[in-house]
């Protein structure tokens, strides 16, 4: 394999060699264009560096690392969506579903106005189950209705986002869930594993590590996730060559559901509590990951090595703006550019290949 990938890349540079000046100069354009904004983001790094020394010591680092770690596996859930041409605005809203039912089932016993009474915390496994399929039934709805009435996953979604932040409300009255047990908290999901200087690094980042191995073991090495990205590529030709294409589709919103239901359980423990406001925007953030991080669009094309380019690369750019003191509201005008750019480059890529 090493030496294919030299091969090629020996007869990359021969033929740009062969190229006049002219081909030459389109082609590095062209190379600068498709990764302008990895290019952007790095530069802007550079100056924040520059400004605050402080942006890249251990402590930040480790600090990014581990925001990475809390909102890869959402990415990594969305990033399959976007390969079936569609996307998914309820991911937020699941989230902030599951962070509740992950709290109401690990509260401590004995807590003032204890959100159910009767019950003391649940195994921590059960609740991982438990979260795990309620995630996976709301995102095998929403890819019923993709697969089966031929709606948009946009319009799907979003009403889906509707109706599950409507459910939390009604369940939760709007109640911030607190006192979570330590067995969920300090003793599982925030628990330190090793220590980088005086920095430690919680559990949650050796899980996010499982769950994308796990997620690169689907896409790279099963005939589900080689049908994932033919149906991408070409739902007809797909369906032509024996694909069950309904049965991808469910199937890829189920995983989707399933990775919602997880960071929900892990954002729940980070916070200490549930909060209507956990899973806000979350989408929008995984989205624009996934897009930097070259998920396309226009279908069948991405890597799981890029969306964690892309998490990673966000979550420098969310890190930055609070280094440089830029306000939380002038962050999300930054957030809608860097989605907007990122997608102009994605159909850029696409116009020029077609």
């Amino acid at each position: 394999m090493s030496n294919l990938k030299k091969n090629s890349l020996s007869a990359r540079v021969a033929d740009f060699n062969a190229m006049n000046s002219k081909d030459k100069w389109r082609t590095v354009g062209n190379w600068l264009l498709d990764h302008a904004m990895i290019i952007i983001i790095v530069l802007l790094c550079i100056y924040i560096q520059v400004q605050r020394p402080a942006f890249l010591q251990i402590a930040s680092i480790v600090n990014i690392i581990q925001l990475t770690a809390s909102r890869l596996p959402i990415a990594l859930g969305i990033a399959g969506c976007i390969v079936l041409t569609g996307t998914d605005l309820s991911a937020g809203r699941i989230v902030g579903l599951n962070a509740f039912i992950s709290a109401i089932l690990l509260q401590k016993l004995g807590v003032a106005n204890k959100f159910i009474a009767v019950i003391g915390p649940q195994s921590v496994f059960l609740v991982i189950f438990v979260i795990l399929i309620v995630g996976a039934l709301i995102g095998m709805f929403n890819g019923f209705c993709v697969a089966k009435f031929k709606l948009h996953p946009f319009i799907v979604t979003l009403s889906t986002q509707l109706i599950t932040y409507g459910l939390y409300l009604t369940l939760s009255n709007a109640a911030q869930i607190s006192n979570l047990d330590p067995s969920y908290t300090t003793g599982f999901v925030m628990k330190a594993m090793f220590r980088i200087g005086n920095t430690p690094i919680m559990s949650y980042v050796g899980f996010a590590v499982i769950v994308t191995i796990l997620m690169w073991f689907i896409w790279n090495k099963t005939t589900f996730g080689k049908n994932m990205f033919a149906v991408g590529s070409n739902e007809e030709a797909a369906r032509v060559s024996g694909v069950n294409v309904a049965f991808t589709i469910i199937g890829v919103f189920a995983l989707a559901g399933a990775t919602y239901g997880y960071t929900g359980f892990v954002e729940a423990a980070r916070m200490g509590a549930s909060t209507g406001t956990i899973g806000l925007n979350y989408e929008l953030d995984a989205i624009a990951a996934c897009v930097i991080g070259g998920v396309s669009f226009v279908g069948g094309i991405g890597k799981i090595s890029g969306v964690i380019i892309g998490v990673i690369l966000m979550q420098l750019i969310i890190s930055g703006m609070t280094f440089l003191g830029i306000s939380g509201n002038t962050t999300y005008i930054i957030k809608g550019l860097v989605i907007l750019i990122a997608c102009a480059i994605d159909m850029r890529k696409y116009l020029t290949k077609k």
